[in-house]
């Protein structure tokens, strides 16, 4: 394994974690009966209204855990499976996947909820952030293994 791929797998570990953790406190709002008051900042944004409307879940399970089992499931990638040869094109998949339902989660805020959670654009950001390093992995892997031959 390249220093690079090794530092390219620890950051999207990081960022997984950072995503999970986003992701959990965000469950917890949604089973939560109180008002969460860190993200009611005015009328345009307010976690409360995104978390407990109807697009919180998906067949019943809630949005917030998907995202857990999602970054759980790419930290898992980038450290237990990282030396595996088809790992970084399995990372770059799911990452993918997760930006297009981060993105039409975000759709949602904007154009149906009109509110704009802070948990969410954050998981937003660091989808985003694995999918562009999950790229250059990919990409990084892909030239190597071609150097080789």
């Amino acid at each position: 394994m390249t220093p690079l791929r090794r530092k390219l797998s620890l950051a999207i570990a990081l960022l997984a974690l950072g995503g999970a953790v986003v992701s959990s406190i965000s469950l917890y709002h949604h089973f939560s009966t109180s008002k969460s008051s860190y993200c009611d900042i005015g009328e345009n944004f307010n976690c409360d209204i995104v978390n407990r409307s109807t697009y919180s879940t998906v067949a019943g399970i809630p949005v917030a855990l998907i995202g857990i089992l999602g970054y759980l499931s790419l930290l898992a990638l980038a450290t237990l499976y990282r030396s595996k040869a088809e790992t970084p094109a399995i990372v770059f998949m799911a990452s993918l996947a997760g930006l297009g339902f981060a993105l039409y989660l975000t759709y949602i805020e904007a154009y149906v909820l009109a509110t704009w959670c802070i948990l969410c654009l954050s998981s937003l950001a660091l989808i985003f952030a694995i999918a562009v390093l999950s790229s250059v992995l990919m990409l990084h892997t892909k030239r190597a293994a071609d150097l080789r031959s």
